[in-house]
């Protein structure tokens, strides 16, 4: 019940993206466009109202009257020779269409191909401006007509076409071109909208980006740094400088924080001394012994608690070409009578190449030790802990139980201690160990072998200068 409950509140989820956003507000856009201009042609191609087809005739019939040609006497005798490539649908299509000019009595001075027979008796006709219509021969017919003044006379121009031609001439020739200019500004007008839509997008997103780069560089070993705010739009320039504000205060916690366990901890190294001092004093025996044994214990885990504040701050390390081979040598010589005493053989190689990185050598040195000693701490008695180091790695590898895979993930936890241990360490080690390769960009990471364990420290290409 509780988890249908649960569910019942789960959202489904949604594309957050403000690209993908603005983008289909794009696609949107121009669909929309398209389908207005299919309905525009669609509605222009299909309603054709009588008031369309006499404002279209109209329309023609003005342009007619500019081409009326009169003769010496000043009566209308053709049309211009730049219209008379015109004159064959007059001829051809003259039960279609035809045009008269008639006078002031309404007597027709000048008529097409079709004749006299094409119109309408001379009763029922008004030489009164404008379109009317007529039937012939069970035709509906659309006629205008439209006054002109030429030589002082008043002359009626009257253009008539059938239903059925411009029906024709609709379906045929009007939609077919329409559509095929529609789908060619569709495909100009998706191409053009998708390539503003990535420019504009791209340049519009730009500072968006640069601050997700910024924010990924932000982590517990880089508090100093902050979003940039030079470019930011500024819709989103209010949060960027919260989100700062907040870096500030988290980063002012985080430094008092350290500061206390740096504190804490150097200021307990004197009372131990005390104590331990006190202790010596007291006669030898059990109870002696093993109240050295804890404040040996407690010193050792202030030290390890000093070391990892120190090893946390970026800016306590000084960095310099170290050679990796002199560090590990070092280290397995200042480790050589723990190893003894442990009946533990070290043994250090290393390739032809030189390991030269970038690193604070005494942070490299502590990093190494604590791998060699917590090697040395699981090993068996009688067995060998290997250091392999080359140009862009160093191994340590000891033949002890190893660990299961589940702890292989809890190795580098604070306070995490092994079970096969010879010594109470304070499980800090190798916590510090990966502090240490953080600040310097390096991978510390744990496999197992068999039999033992392998520690592998890789300089990644990313150690800082």
């Amino acid at each position: 019940m509780s988890e249908l409950s649960a569910m019942s509140f789960v959202k489904p989820a949604r594309p957050n993206s403000l690209s993908l956003r603005v983008l289909l507000a794009y696609v949107v856009g121009v669909i929309l466009s398209i389908l207005l201009m299919i309905l525009a042609a669609l509605v222009l191609t299909t309603w054709r109202s009588d008031a369309w087809l006499r404002a279209d005739l109209a329309e023609y019939t003005r342009d007619l009257i500019e081409a009326v040609r009169f003769d010496d006497t000043g009566v209308p005798n053709g049309l211009a020779a730049s219209e008379d490539g015109d004159r064959w649908i007059y001829e051809s299509l003259k039960g279609e269409t035809a045009y008269r000019v008639l006078d002031e009595s309404g007597r027709t001075v000048l008529a097409s191909a079709a004749g006299e027979g094409f119109w309408p008796s001379a009763e029922s006709l008004q030489l009164v401006p404008g379109s009317f219509n007529f039937e012939r021969g069970g035709i509906r017919m659309h006629s205008v007509v439209e006054p002109f003044e030429h030589g002082g006379r008043t002359w009626y121009f009257q253009f008539a076409a059938s239903t059925r031609m411009l029906g024709f001439i609709y379906q045929e020739f009007t939609l077919p071109f329409m559509g095929a200019g529609v789908a060619i500004f569709s495909v100009l007008l998706l191409v053009v909208f998708g390539i503003c839509a990535y420019v504009t997008l791209g340049y519009t997103l730009r500072p968006l980006r640069k601050l997700s780069e910024a924010a990924t560089s932000i982590s517990p070993r880089a508090l100093h740094a902050r979003l940039p705010t030079g470019a930011v739009p500024s819709e989103i320039a209010p949060m960027v400088h919260s989100f700062n504000r907040v870096l500030d205060r988290l980063e002012h916690g985080y430094r008092v924080q350290q500061e206390f366990l740096a504190t804490a901890a150097h200021e307990l190294k004197t009372p131990l001394a005390l104590i331990r001092a006190q202790v010596e004093l007291r006669e030898e025996g059990e109870d002696r012994d093993a109240l050295l044994g804890d404040v040996d214990h407690m010193t050792r885990q202030v030290q390890q608690l000093l070391l990892l504040a120190e090893a946390s701050e970026v800016q306590n390390y000084s960095f310099a070409t170290i050679d990796v081979q002199d560090v590990a040598q070092d280290v397995v010589a200042y480790l050589q009578r723990m190893a003894e005493v442990a009946h533990v053989r070290v043994t250090l190689s290393g390739s032809t190449s030189v390991a030269r990185w970038q690193a604070d050598r005494g942070a490299l040195f502590t990093l190494l030790k604590n791998l060699l000693e917590n090697a040395i701490q699981h090993a068996p008695r009688g067995t060998e802990v290997r250091v392999e180091v080359d140009a862009a790695t160093v191994t340590v590898r000891d033949s002890g139980p190893g660990a299961d895979p589940q702890q292989l993930s809890q190795m580098f936890s604070r306070f995490w201690r092994g079970a096969h241990r010879r010594d109470q360490g304070a499980g800090l080690g190798l916590a510090i160990c990966r502090e240490i390769a953080l600040a310097h960009g390096w991978v510390l990471s744990a496999h197992g072998a068999d039999p033992g364990l392998l520690l592998r420290l890789s300089e990644n290409g990313a150690s800082r200068a």
